[in-house]
């Protein structure tokens, strides 16, 4: 395939997993805002009220930038999760698969739909976080760096469960006992500094944790860890799984018998 069959290949792909998931709105962009407008209320207000300020901002500016990740980093990952697995069940992706169609176009199509569905969430949420709190950009350049490289990131994971789950419960499985605990570990709520000595190095472990004070700093100005590092780590891990995503669609992992 030439450049220009390619490019229409992966425009293909990218508006039906972006219509996949716009065409029931009120079933993937408007919960995760709810949910998210319950975190505002619940421990921005309530619970932040009672809590002192944390590196010079109040408790509910504070937590803002984390939870915007926190929805751009579950709607990245289950879109594509749900729509690989399901192209597997239905027996979809096979066609795509044995056509000429090379698996980084496929993978590329894929991420594009993830990354759409996390930005379109994290937008609307940064909206309606608005309505709590009067924070300004400290770093646009940042700020939106952050928003897409973790996008992007977390589709590539959600791609790499799909393909080893055998059944619709195992792409469950990493959300759970994986993804949620080292999201809410990951700095939302807190500074690490708050955190003992060996707590804090535990938690610099955490890549995720990277990502929260890397957004933190762009919206706020204020990490708990160099930007630059955190930057860099956010870009090996895309780099690394990519190449394993790659390496798996190249192999048929979970597709051909």
């Amino acid at each position: 395939m030439n450049f220009s069959q390619q490019l229409i290949a992966f425009n293909t792909i990218m508006v039906k997993e972006y219509l996949r998931f716009i065409r029931i709105w009120v079933q993937t962009i408007i919960p995760p805002v709810i949910t998210m407008a319950l975190y505002f209320v619940i421990f921005g207000q309530l619970i932040g009220s009672q809590i002192g300020d944390i590196d010079g901002y109040r408790y509910m500016d504070y937590i803002v930038p984390g939870l915007i990740l926190m929805a751009v980093i579950t709607n990245s990952y289950s879109n594509v999760v749900s729509s690989f697995f399901s192209a597997k069940f239905q027996k979809n992706i096979e066609e795509m698969i044995i056509s000429p169609l090379p698996n980084y176009i496929i993978l590329a199509g894929y991420i594009s739909g993830g990354v759409a569905r996390g930005v379109t969430v994290g937008i609307t949420v940064t909206v309606v976080s608005m309505f709590f709190s009067d924070f300004q950009i400290h770093s646009l350049g940042i700020t939106l760096a952050v928003f897409v490289l973790t996008s992007i990131l977390f589709s590539i994971a959600g791609l790499i469960n799909a393909a080893y789950a055998r059944s619709f419960d195992d792409i469950t499985i990493i959300p759970t006992f994986v993804l949620t605990p080292l999201t809410y570990l990951g700095g939302i709520f807190y500074s690490i500094k708050m955190l003992p000595v060996f707590c804090q190095t535990f938690s610099m472990a955490n890549p995720i944790m990277y990502m929260i004070n890397a957004f933190r700093y762009g919206l706020l100005g204020v990490s708990d860890i160099d930007v630059t590092t955190a930057l860099v780590i956010i870009v090996a891990f895309i780099i690394i799984l990519f190449t394993l995503a790659l390496s798996l669609l190249n192999k048929g992992v979970g597709i051909k018998p």
